[in-house]
């Protein structure tokens, strides 16, 4: 999980301390449509899956893509 809450606070600009599953475009100023697909883009790359449309439109917070990476058989707790 280290490695997502990375990617989330570098694009985001905000400290991995501050992530959690409600981290969402509701509490973060940053996470506007740009960032939400850069975002996907780096997850993507890093633990090499490719988000459908429906999931890149259903991800509205970190608990979101937590969903869809253990969908993928990901393991975040490394």
């Amino acid at each position: 999980m280290k490695r997502l809450n990375g990617i989330l606070a570098k694009i985001l600009e905000i400290r991995e301390d501050e992530i959690n599953d409600d981290t969402s475009p509701d509490n973060v100023s940053t996470w506007d449509s740009y960032n939400a697909l850069l975002m996907v883009s780096e997850i993507e790359d890093y633990f090499k899956v490719k988000f459908t449309i429906d999931e890149v439109m259903k991800v509205t917070c970190v608990r979101d893509i937590k969903k869809v990476l253990k969908k993928y058989r990901i393991e975040l707790y490394e």
